[in-house]
């Protein structure tokens, strides 16, 4: 018997096990299906490219065919493995727009506006240039910020300027619009997971218990109320039994799956893979989002891209470096530069962001292109193509059905369309013109916007951002309240990117780990002394 069982050990879940284990008096156990982070491709920033390949410490889920994508499947990658996806992400930090949590709470989610999350972000947060309005200097999620940035990424920059777009030096302070640096969740040249900056200094607490290749295979829940979990260890069925709560912290594919195994969804769809409806909740796996993008690429005149890293002589020498030095290319994944534009004038926030990624690559970086280039990811901020995550077996090893709905809605393919517009001009300015080759993708011959559109569909894909299968919320639908509480049941929450209501305007997981700070305090009952206990 425990007090606390966190299933999941990803970007919330090790947050948790370390905020809740702060307090000697209870006791947490936390359940992780896949294996400790040892891989040092995990560690290396510029790693991240190898994991993609391997697929090591991936759950390997794939999409069904997207209607409206020209019936293609997608990968979707997520981490399997301590940290969860921060441990195989690109180390973006960006947090969202305010607006974004200032619609959470309009949708009725008291206590989830702008003003009631940035003090978890600051909470959360270590970064490199010091505490300030916006930031946090000495919590556990180190960020920093590249010191010299490449030719390209500066060309990057000023190219946006050119076209009429502000220079935003922060784009997590107080206005997101415009071109600037990027920050990353790297500290001292290695990878800041939640696995290495949460769980890492806890695992030493005698009331903190962490449990390895453990396959969560329903909660179990008596008289209306959770009281433990069910899970599958080396071919061994084991239940451990939580005296206060089960928090749920998988994901937005492992905690609708996980609630769907034990009996809590949409009763209809529960009786058809034979699994008796324990609670009708018709919102689990309901209300999928996620970020979908595409890209231009451009050939680059001069020989200046990260190509020329990936030359053989050149790994081993900067692999040499960062052995000695922890910096060089190794120490940073990449990324320098983003871009958040507006398609209309009149609207209130950016719905375009842009990634500047000094390389030309495909397939999740599976392929390169042989020639030096750059390409800037397109996505859609808001997107409002919605799917489902829906399991078809009894069987927790069987990976659930994953339909994200990719542009069903017209207005995504809209804001794409006008995203290669806008990029197009950027990448006209003066700022690129000794670097300017010719455009790869979609081609110059893509010109109409019937040829934009099919551009987009045949070349979309995942940002890696899925949310909302667990939404929190007042209406029918809704999974969780908003104290992270199933709906209709006790001693169980929710605490990952699935309570997400709507997708925020950002790279995800800055707001899911403010999400578990957050979820950690209304735990502990935000008592007295407990934010400085755990600061």
């Amino acid at each position: 018997m425990t007090d606390y069982v966190i299933v999941g050990a990803g970007s919330a879940g090790c947050v948790l096990a370390n905020r809740l284990s702060a307090d000697p008096a209870v006791s947490v156990v936390l359940l992780e299906a896949g294996g400790p982070d040892r891989s040092p491709f995990i560690h290396m920033p510029a790693g991240y490219r190898q994991l993609m390949l391997s697929g090591n410490v991936d759950w390997g889920y794939q999409t069904v065919p997207q209607k409206h994508c020209h019936g293609r499947t997608f990968h979707w990658p997520r981490g399997k493995v301590l940290g969860g996806s921060s441990s195989v992400n690109g180390m973006v930090y960006i947090r969202g727009h305010a607006s974004d949590y200032d619609g959470w709470a309009q949708m009725g989610n008291r206590g989830w506006s702008y003003s009631d999350v940035l003090p978890y972000f600051k909470r959360a947060e270590n970064w490199e240039l010091g505490e300030d309005e916006f930031h946090g200097g000495d919590g556990p999620l180190h960020t920093s910020r590249v010191q010299e940035f490449h030719p390209l990424a500066r060309a990057w920059m000023d190219a946006g300027v050119q076209a009429g777009y502000p220079r935003n030096p922060d784009v997590n302070a107080s206005s997101q619009e415009g071109f600037g640096p990027l920050d990353s969740t790297i500290t001292k040249g290695r990878r800041a997971s939640t696995a290495y900056c949460y769980l890492r200094p806890a695992l030493a607490r005698p009331n903190l218990k962490v449990i390895t290749h453990a396959l969560a295979s329903r909660v179990v829940i008596e008289g209306g109320r959770a009281v433990g979990v069910e899970y599958v260890r080396k071919g061994k069925t084991e239940i451990i039994r939580a005296d206060a709560e089960v928090i749920l912290a998988g994901g937005a594919i492992n905690s609708p799956q996980l609630l769907q195994l034990s009996g809590v969804g949409d009763g209809d769809h529960l009786r058809s893979v034979g699994i008796r409806a324990v609670h009708d909740l018709p919102g689990v796996g309901q209300n999928l989002s996620d970020h979908v993008a595409t890209e231009i690429q451009q050939e680059c005149t001069q020989p200046i891209s990260l190509l020329k890293e990936l030359k053989p002589v050149n790994v081993a020498k900067s692999l040499v470096r960062y052995a000695l030095t922890r910096g060089g290319p190794i120490a940073h994944p990449g990324i320098q530069t983003v871009g958040f534009v507006k398609s209309r004038p009149d609207l209130v926030a950016p719905d375009i962001q842009y990634h500047f990624i000094m390389i030309m690559y495909g397939e999740h970086g599976r392929t390169l292109h042989k020639s030096h280039g750059y390409q800037p990811l397109i996505n859609v901020q808001r997107p409002e193509s919605v799917g489902t995550v829906l399991i078809r077996s009894k069987d927790p090893t069987k990976h659930p059905e994953i339909d994200p709905n990719y542009l069903a809605a017209e207005d995504d393919v809209r804001v794409l369309r006008d995203g290669i517009k806008i990029c197009r001009d950027v990448l006209a300015q003066k700022a690129f013109d000794p670097y300017r080759g010719t455009e790869i993708s979609p081609g110059r011959d893509v010109r109409t916007d019937a040829q934009i559109d099919d551009y987009v569909r045949q070349s979309a894909h995942t940002q890696y951002h899925p949310v909302g299968t667990c939404k929190m919320g007042i209406d029918p639908m809704a999974v969780v309240d908003a104290s992270l509480r199933v709906r209709g049941l006790s001693g169980l929450r929710v605490i990952d990117a699935s309570i997400m209501p709507k997708m925020v305007s950002a790279n995800t997981n800055a707001a899911t780990i403010m999400i578990a700070e957050k979820g950690a305090d209304m735990i502990r009952g935000g008592r007295e002394g407990y934010a400085e206990s755990v600061a």
